[in-house]
């Protein structure tokens, strides 16, 4: 079962990397192209979290670092978005 929830997780995270490239498509703002490549980092994530059989945490410290990546992506999307545009 928990194959099963990791391959939903990704395939969501996927999924919301296509949603926001088709509205950066559409009005080419870069808010929308990170928050795609921040999903599409976390859905590759889970899917080397999957194939990865962990065994202790120190070995699946990397994979929480590129999460952690994906995150500050998404944090300077908005902060990048939100900033004063003088």
């Amino acid at each position: 079962m928990s194959e099963f929830l990791l391959g939903a997780t990704t395939f969501g995270f996927w999924v919301a990397g296509l949603f926001f490239l088709r509205f950066w498509l559409q009005t080419r703002d870069r808010l929308f192209a990170i928050f795609a490549l921040a999903f599409w980092i976390l859905a590759v994530n889970r899917l080397v979290f999957g194939l990865l059989i962990q065994s202790d945490e120190a070995s699946s410290l990397p994979l929480y670092v590129v999460r952690l990546l994906a995150f500050s992506l998404i944090l300077i999307a908005i902060l990048d978005k939100n900033r004063s545009k003088k």
